[in-house]
């Protein structure tokens, strides 16, 4: 099935190099929701005659807009009727108090509107889950008044968005394309009259009469939950601008949970005194200061995920916080815990920054994490105002159990408290990591911990500070639950757009019958040539095979949603993503996303793993221009056709920083089971086959689970994988040749339990290189457990080197049951010089193999007249043992061999205390997302 010609509607996911699409919206039809699904970045067909309704329900709140209808109707594929709201709504345009913004409409500001008067006319704006509200210029704003309450309650699945008129039409995006949002309260501001009289303050952004401030540090304002914020904020004029949302007098009974504020062209929040608190906020590619608090700001807020845009366009600070009124004790005194600061590198009239705190401010902060590229500001800064600076001294301000790690950590002006001394001395429980250090964070590029990061315990337990925290021990705003994914956009949601099936298959796929009998199963095939979501609730399945784009033509995107699962039915169904386009597979370690047998779904995918079997469909082949050995010397063009898939399915570029950088997008918390498919001898569907695939290619927390023929197999390229698991693979679990020049670490290998087919963990290869061109991997902390399978034409074995190789091989575990093959093994008996070249001191480099323990009844197995017995115990760190037992408890490594510095092999690798894939229980990154251990 062609999707060529599909409408595209937004593109500027990439804009954050964070997650994919979906979390999307749903228009629905009067109280029921139906399968509508919203989604920017899925094309849909545009619609051949998108009309307005014809008969509007005229007791909605505001205008029917026909011209709006149309052009949005013509957007997103379907007829919609869009209303437009203008001026003040009161309680004459209400029912009971409440006026309803419902989710089959798309709901457009007209100019500034007000909800209610000035603490008079009060009424409720409630917004249904997956609505979607846009303005059209800096003057199309909302403002809740003082005495009247927002109620957006969205969901992970179904957000409300706020955004501009270009998003929802498929336009050009970017910030400031329409005003924001202002929420006023009864809440104290230091600004008020000390003496407890009336106070009106008028806010920033907004016409006059928009007031803030009071008395009641309780009042409520209503509730935020599942918001997204998009392309607002404006100007008006200097220290006079509208922010993404703008919280003023906002009291503590305000509920504001999972929140996001994307692409601002002024603050992200800003907090004018008030008392509001929050949990969950996303603030991403915010143009001014992504949090700004003032005016006695007190409220208290956890988990706040900062990311300056990835394109090193406009940012400033991440905090910026002021007193702004107070004197004496008077200051703003927010509590703050599980914060990420993530700046950029733009230096302009601004330049990107970590916190600013200056006058009359107090804080306490526990559990940050502020870090950037070289070229960031400074990551923290006080200014010299005496409150601050003697707050510094007093106990006002704290800021416990915090990492920097920036190149220009501390900005301390002459006269000031030494910040250097103040953070890492006189507060508690703080680290200060030099930026040449930074990998050590174990920070991902997502804002994710790794699994061996010393945050996710070097944190302090929030409840200390207030019992509004929850308690944790982790530093930054993301621990093992990544609560952003779903719904945030950048992170599998927040997008904009409708994809209609009465099915609730995304466009461009057909609805089959489900083979389970009961889930939705919408059906993928031929090739895909615009970017299509494979959105959750729904299962998949590959008919023949599936091609997504044109050999560097026709590029498109597969997005596959969180805890989706797409199945083939033969050896004939598999998935090939050509050179130039991508997949991004952003599954999560609680919704693994799924790729497996028909057979397997039948029979139980979700509840149980016992019902698949080894080559019951095809597998994942990923293609890309990096460079080949068996690619033209000489540079020229170069298209090598992959193993396994029919004619056409090419890889393979010239030796360019360009092609081995290039991306082909995610796999993250994915599981490939029960495929592999032999063509023919020699012609194989592995798991997943990376054909000359770059380096900017993000491949971790994946798994490949009985499989036919090999694991992962990986031809030239450069990518890199972390966190691998192979279990039960009926060939080698890993291979690699042409050349490949990746990176791997924390590698686990385990044969089959019931010591069914196996052969090597690792099987390497150059396989076309001459001279010093073959392949040349690292790889660090890999486990192997072999089993008992042996035949004449295969056993299980732990590694074989062979022909034009070389490879980095360090902290590794090989081991296994007693009839395992032998443990180590260096082909030097087929006439080629190449390998034991690389093992006798001949080439530059040689080949290391060091910090690691062989515990196999045969642990080397020597070939040619070359000691590789010799050469392995000669090597730093290495030595034998008895059996399985001696090193290791399960997948737990017992051995007790020093492990070696893997940092010097690059930014790449994470620094470990230990030898093998997984040290300990605690420490097990295997847990609750992967199967058959």
């Amino acid at each position: 099935m062609s999707m060529n010609g599909l409408f595209k509607v937004s593109t500027l996911a990439a804009a954050i190099a964070l997650g994919a699409c979906g979390g999307d919206i749903n228009i629905s039809e009067g109280d029921i929701i139906d399968n509508s699904v919203v989604n920017n970045t899925t094309n849909n067909p545009t619609p051949t005659d998108p009309t307005t309704p014809t008969t509007p329900d005229d007791t909605k709140p505001g205008d029917l807009d026909t011209f709006l209808s149309t052009q949005v109707s013509a957007a997103l594929g379907e007829t919609v009727e869009v209303r437009s709201l203008s001026g003040r709504l009161t309680d004459a345009d209400a029912t009971n108090g409440v006026i309803t913004l419902t989710n089959d409409t798309v709901w457009a500001l007209a100019g500034p509107v007000f909800v209610g008067n000035d603490n008079a006319d009060s009424v409720t704006l409630e917004i249904e889950e997956g609505t979607v509200i846009f303005g059209s210029r800096g003057a199309d704003y909302l403002v809740v008044s003082r005495g009247s309450e927002i109620e957006a309650r969205g969901t992970s699945a179904n957000p409300i968005i706020l955004t501009s008129y270009n998003d929802v039409i498929g336009d050009e995006v970017g910030a400031g394309q329409w005003g924001g949002v202002i929420i006023l309260g009864n809440a104290p501001s230091t600004k008020c009259p000390q003496d407890g009289s009336d106070c009106s303050l008028q806010v920033e952004g907004a016409q006059d009469g928009a007031v803030f401030g009071g008395t009641d540090s309780a009042d409520s304002s209503g509730v935020l939950n599942y918001v997204v914020v998009k392309y607002a904020g404006f100007e008006i004029a200097p220290d006079n601008e509208l922010n993404g949302i703008t919280f003023g007098g906002v009291g503590s009974g305000t509920e504001i949970d999972y929140l996001q504020v994307h692409a601002n062209a002024d603050d992200g929040i800003e907090f004018f005194g008030g008392s509001v608190n929050a949990k969950h906020v996303v603030l991403t590619s915010i143009q001014d200061d992504s949090v700004d608090w003032d005016n006695g700001y007190n409220g208290k807020l956890q988990y706040v995920y900062i990311q300056h845009a990835s394109d090193n366009s406009d940012a400033n600070r991440g905090i910026e916080g002021d007193g702004d009124g107070g004197d004496g004790t008077d200051f703003s005194a927010p509590k703050v815990a599980n914060i990420t600061i993530i700046g950029n590198e733009f230096d302009g009239d601004d330049d990107s920054e970590g916190v600013l705190l200056r006058d009359q401010t107090g804080a306490m902060i526990t559990n940050m994490l502020i870090t950037g590229p070289a070229g960031m500001g400074e990551c923290l800064e006080m200014d010299t105002d005496e409150t601050v600076q003697g707050n510094l001294s007093d106990g006002d301000l704290t800021i416990s159990n915090s990492v920097i790690s920036c190149e220009e950590a501390f900005n301390s002006p002459d006269g000031a408290v030494d910040l250097n001394d103040w953070f890492v001395n006189q507060q508690a429980d703080n680290q200060l990591i030099a930026f040449a250090d930074r990998a050590n964070l174990g920070l991902n590029i997502d804002g994710t911990l790794t699994s061996e990061s010393p945050l996710r315990t070097a944190g302090a337990n929030p409840t200390n500070l207030d019992s509004f925290f929850d308690a944790n021990e982790f530093v930054g705003a993301v621990g093992e639950d990544d609560w952003r994914q779903g719904w945030a956009f950048g992170f599998g949601g927040g997008e904009v757009g409708v994809v209609t099936s009465a099915s609730g298959c995304p466009a461009g796929t057909t609805t089959i019958a489900a083979v389970d009998g009961s889930t939705n199963t919408c059906q993928v095939s031929g090739r895909i040539t615009a970017d299509l979501t494979l959105t959750a609730g729904n299962h998949y399945a590959l008919s023949g095979a599936v091609f997504v784009g044109g050999d560097n033509t026709d590029s498109a995107t597969l997005t596959v949603e969180p805890g989706v699962i797409v199945y083939g039915s033969s050896g004939n169904d598999y998935l090939v993503i050509s050179r130039g386009s991508e997949i991004n597979a952003n599954g999560t370690a609680s919704a693994p996303i799924t790729f497996t047998s028909s057979q397997h779904v039948a029979n139980g995918a979700v509840a149980g793993l016992a019902n698949g079997e080894a080559g019951q469909w095809g597998g994942m082949v990923i293609l890309g221009n990096a460079y080949s050995t068996k690619c033209p010397q000489d540079g020229s063009a170069c298209a090598l056709q992959v193993e396994g898939v029919q004619e056409g399915a090419v890889f393979g570029g010239a030796n360019t920083d360009a092609n081995n950088t290039e991306s082909s997008g995610t796999l993250r918390y994915v599981r490939v089971m029960h495929g592999g498919f032999e063509v023919a001898p020699d012609n194989e569907l592995n798991g997943i086959t990376f054909g000359g695939v770059g380096s900017g290619t993000t491949v971790e927390y994946l798994q490949v689970h009985k499989n036919a023929d090999d694991g992962v197999e990986f031809f030239g390229g450069s990518v890199n994988a972390k966190y691998v698991v192979l279990t039960g693979i009926q060939d080698d679990s890993v291979d690699w040749d042409n050349g490949y020049q990746g990176n791997m670490q924390f590698v686990l290998v385990k044969h089959a339990d019931d010591n069914s087919d196996a052969n090597r963990a690792i099987e390497g290869d150059g396989d076309g290189g001459s001279g010093t061109e073959f392949s040349n991997p690292a790889i660090a902390n890999m486990t192997v457990i072999g089993n008992d399978f042996d035949t004449a034409d295969a056993d299980s074995e732990g590694v074989l080197l062979r022909d034009q190789t070389n490879a980095q091989l360090h902290n590794f575990v090989v081991t296994g049951s007693a009839s395992m093959g032998e443990c180590f093994e260096a082909d030097l008996s087929d006439g080629d010089t190449t390998l034991e070249a690389n093992m006798d001191g001949t080439n530059t480099p040689q080949l290391a193999f060091t910090n690691s323990v062989l515990a196999c009844s045969e642990n080397i197995k020597n070939s040619g007249d070359f000691d590789q017995e010799a050469w392995f115990l000669a090597q730093p760190g290495n030595s034998f043992a008895a059996d399985q037992a001696a090193v290791l408890n399960g997948i737990y490594t017992v051995d007790t061999t020093a492990p070696a510095d893997v940092t010097t092999l690059g930014t790449f690798f994470t620094p470990v205390d230990f030898i093998g894939a997984v040290k300990d229980a605690d420490n097990d990154w295997t847990a609750n997302w992967t199967v058959g251990l």
